[in-house]
């Protein structure tokens, strides 16, 4: 039995399918998403999902899913399922599977009567292509395969309608077909390994509905064009490859290349290599540079996301020249001391404080787990640690500034400049303007590993004395700041206008890092409110659910679910600091609680996402899971912890 499969009676349930997805990335950003039955219930979903750099530079849905029949003695039998508006599901492909496997890759098993076809997906890691497998099993007979594919060519963000612009051409490939439906749109090419007859019969399948968009409060159907059908005869032992691809290939190539990818990958065999599998596909590589992928199927690059995943992802696998791929497109996209936090349609968005400050505990992190040498370090980074904290400094763009205790205050009622960013109708849900807490220990840990960096490779360094006075002012004030020894409460944010006390995993995040200016019965007491009130078996609350603030589910539509987004969702990449902070207080005592938390997780790598984890949960059991279904900085805290697990039991 596979590690993570399904037999015929969870198969036939629409409910528990139609919530499981399979997802498949490439190095460019584009990749394969739908349901474990083929039934897309998103408008992200398709199976050849790429970016289209000459029109947006965001992905589009070429190819949204192909629909198999298989004829026998001239009867038809419909392996699709489609849900369309009026609550239809048509055909009933489900009630003929019998099993699925993500084992190597995702292979679905069909019977109609004495007749057992297989399929399976896999996604080319370095090209914009996905090849599908069909082999006849059993076969009393020869049977007809006939194939029609969904097309919608729109960004994924949009839908798609019926209209005159749509060329409904075809041009002749070898072994297949390519269609252009607009003008300036790459071609989508299918192909197949053997030669089938092609049948041109334009139609538009109208009212699609994808569910999951409705539940989000989106529009939730679209048209979609199907140019024709592919009829291939084939008898048992027999298999044919289709290739879907932006470029015309050799259809003789399509089994080596089929075979050879399938050997290459890391098997989903197993909890752990579940997360290695899921952490490859984050990673992007163009042209303009190395950039990581925040989460699928929405998400695009963020630079807090990178630098929050570079450890579980990059540094727990010794890859040096991905990490140094990854800090340099950053760096060469920065504007003044921020990193890009948001990458969207070729714009670059900045507004993140603490992104340039997460940068020195990666540094710290690269020392720790991979033997870099302070003088190397900061060599390769030691101008734009100085770049970050001279413009702190100083003073730079969001109200960012230095106070005369050293603190730093950032922003205004107009800007969330935190991870707690969400915006509800063109305002920020939670801007925690002013002195926050995790930003004002960040800032502390970047001033004092910078001076124990100069300290090493500069010690002349003008910034050496003022970095480090900075630094001792810090430790002076923060306390003060941030905890009311009087009334025993920690202050999340403070401004002019109030002190706000409460209780998020902010605090967790200041006591977790190498330098924090709390003492060590403070952190211990941080660290018991928060495994009290905040951790769960999915990661970390980002509020108490003693808050008259605290939201339970985080579902309805945008409105809702951003007021619930950090008002009591759980969060895994919060496991980090958690980590970090229990290895900090309580050493090798902390090895089976760690492990608990790390185990725990296994039970929802077949719940979502197949083989991955998705981006938060909800706050109360069974904190079913949220967002994208396959986020970077889950799978990353994850194998951190599995890292830092590893490390003890040595």
């Amino acid at each position: 039995m596979a590690y993570i499969s399904f037999d015929k009676q969870h198969l036939v349930n629409l409910e528990f399918t139609m919530n499981k997805e399979i997802l498949r990335s490439n190095r460019s950003g584009a990749f394969c998403n739908t349901t474990i039955i083929g039934c897309n219930t998103r408008k992200y979903h398709g199976l050849l999902v790429v970016p289209q750099p000459q029109l947006d530079n965001y992905n589009h849905v070429l190819l949204s899913s192909i629909d198999e029949t298989v004829i026998v003695n001239k009867e038809e039998f419909h392996f699709g399922v489609h849900q369309y508006e009026d609550g239809t599901i048509m055909p009933h492909g489900h009630k003929y599977l019998r099993e699925f496997s993500a084992e190597p890759i995702p292979t679905l098993l069909y019977r109609v009567g004495g007749t057992k076809i297989t399929k399976e997906y896999i996604f080319a890691d370095n090209e914009n292509r996905i090849y599908i497998r069909y082999n006849v099993v059993e076969a009393a007979q020869p049977i007809t395969l006939r194939l029609q594919p969904f097309l919608a060519f729109r960004n994924v963000h949009s839908l798609t309608y019926e209209n005159y612009d749509a060329n409904r051409k075809y041009v002749p490939l070898k072994n297949g077909t390519s269609w252009q439906m607009y003008e300036n749109y790459d071609p989508l090419c299918l192909q197949f390994s053997k030669n089938v007859e092609y049948t041109h019969a334009p139609l538009w399948y109208y009212k699609v509905f994808y569910i999951r968009e409705f539940e989000r409060g989106y529009d939730a159907v679209e048209d979609l064009y199907v140019p024709g059908f592919f009829d291939v005869e084939l008898k048992q032992g027999e298999s044919i490859i289709v290739s879907a691809g932006l470029e015309e290939k050799s259809p003789a190539s399509f089994k080596r290349q089929f075979d050879s990818m399938l050997e290459s990958r890391i098997p989903r065999d197993s909890f752990e290599h579940c997360l290695q599998n899921s952490a490859q596909q984050f990673i992007i590589r163009e042209k303009e540079g190395t950039r990581m992928f925040a989460g699928f199927p929405w998400f695009g690059s963020c630079g807090r996301d990178t630098l929050l995943s570079i450890p579980g992802l990059v540094l727990t696998t010794g890859d040096k020249k991905t990490f140094k791929e990854l800090l340099k497109y950053l760096i060469d996209t920065m504007k003044g001391p921020f990193f890009s936090n948001r990458y969207y349609q070729k714009s670059l968005y900045y507004t993140a404080v603490d992104s340039p400050l997460w940068l020195f505990l990666v540094l710290q992190k690269y020392e720790t787990m991979l033997g870099a040498t302070k003088k190397s370090i900061w060599k390769d980074y030691g101008e734009v640690m100085s770049k970050i904290l001279n413009a702190f400094i100083e003073g730079t763009d969001f109200n960012v500034k230095t106070l005369e205790n050293g603190l730093l205050y950032a922003g205004n009622e107009d800007l969330a400049l935190t991870w707690m960013n969400v915006f509800c109708e063109g305002k920020p849900y939670t801007p925690r303007t002013g002195l926050d807490i995790e930003i004002n220990a960040l800032w502390y840990n970047a001033l004092r590993y910078a001076v124990e960096l100069l300290k090493d490779a500069d010690k002349k360094n003008p910034d050496l004395k003022k970095w480090n006075d900075i630094a001792d002012n810090i430790k002076e004030s923060f306390t003060k700041c941030f905890y009311d020894e009087q009334n025993d409460v920690f202050y999340d944010y403070i401004n002019d206008d109030e002190k706000n006390d409460m209780v998020r995993p902010n605090m967790l995040i200041a006591i977790s890092l190498p330098y924090c200016p709390f003492n060590d019965e403070l952190k211990k007491k941080i660290f018991d409110i928060t495994r009290s009130e905040l951790l769960t078996n999915r990661g970390l609350r980002s509020l108490s659910p003693r808050s008259e603030s605290y939201r339970e589910v985080t579902i309805g539509n945008h409105r809702e679910r951003e007021t619930a987004y950090h008002n009591g969702t759980v969060f895994p990449w919060l496991m980090m600091p958690y980590t970090d902070a229990a290895l900090s207080l309580y050493g090798k005592t902390s090895l089976p609680y760690l492990e608990d938390l790390y185990n725990s997780f296994e039970d929802v790598i077949a719940e979502s996402g197949i083989g991955t984890i998705s981006e938060i949960y909800d706050g109360n059991p069974p904190h079913e899971s949220r967002g994208c279904i396959s986020q970077s900085t889950s799978v990353a805290a994850l194998l951190y912890l599995k890292y830092v697990i590893d490390g003890l039991k040595k």
